[in-house]
């Protein structure tokens, strides 16, 4: 479990594609200073597991299946990339974010990038509200009964409110620190980002989906 709070951005070292897998190797410093073999480390949002580390390096390896790299934008990336790192939870800790499981439901593409409304005032020029993006993108139709004007949203393991929702895209806006700290400052127009909805969307509408006698 995790909360969308991304610790660091690292960096990707290696990919080795096979027939029905990929093992991706990450570097960073927080995140991978004690790994064990087995934990659980959030990379844009995918829950992957840790095969392989160096721990002097700052450097973990993950095997990710072929269905992993289906669902996600994982195999869009490449040697050099950036992606953003987060640990599992630890309970007890606060939960700044939202409940995030790691386990990503589909992509959504980048339809336009602008600035805020406060920032093309004048006035608010080299205020706190200077910076501010506002980021629309087209989200699969299947994922959009899961989503609601002003509830959480994953998106490349980043904790966001929505901003605007519709039948086939979503919008949130992005402060100057996620945009700085994160891959979403990075990404363009036209790139794919992961996207995980709020578990309690699908919790409720496979209980609406069952037949009541199931339920007994």
């Amino acid at each position: 479990m995790f909360t969308g709070i991304i610790e660091e951005l690292g960096e990707v070292v290696a990919i080795e594609p096979s027939t029905d897998s990929s093992r991706i190797t990450v570097r960073g410093s927080v995140t991978t200073a004690d790994p064990a073999h087995g934990a659980s480390i959030a990379v844009n949002g995918a829950c992957l597991t840790v095969t392989d580390h160096e721990a002097k390096g700052g450097v973990v390896t993950f095997d990710v299946m072929a269905e992993s790299l289906r669902r996600t934008a994982l195999g869009d990336l490449a040697a050099g990339d950036a992606v953003n790192l987060e640990r599992a939870m630890v309970l007890g800790a606060r939960l700044d974010g939202h409940l995030v499981q790691g386990h990503v439901d589909g992509t959504a593409t980048i339809l336009e990038r602008r600035p805020s409304a406060d920032r093309r005032r004048p006035e608010v020029r080299g205020t706190s509200l200077d910076g501010w993006e506002e980021v629309r993108l087209a989200i699969d139709p299947e994922l959009a009964p899961f989503v609601v004007d002003k509830g959480s949203i994953c998106l490349d393991g980043v904790s966001l409110t929505l901003t605007e929702v519709g039948d086939d895209h979503v919008e949130v806006a992005l402060i100057p620190t996620t945009l700085e700290l994160t891959t979403l400052g990075r990404k363009g127009v036209g790139d794919r980002v992961n996207v995980e909805v709020d578990i309690l969307g699908k919790y409720v509408q496979r209980m609406l989906a069952l037949d009541p006698k199931e339920t007994r």
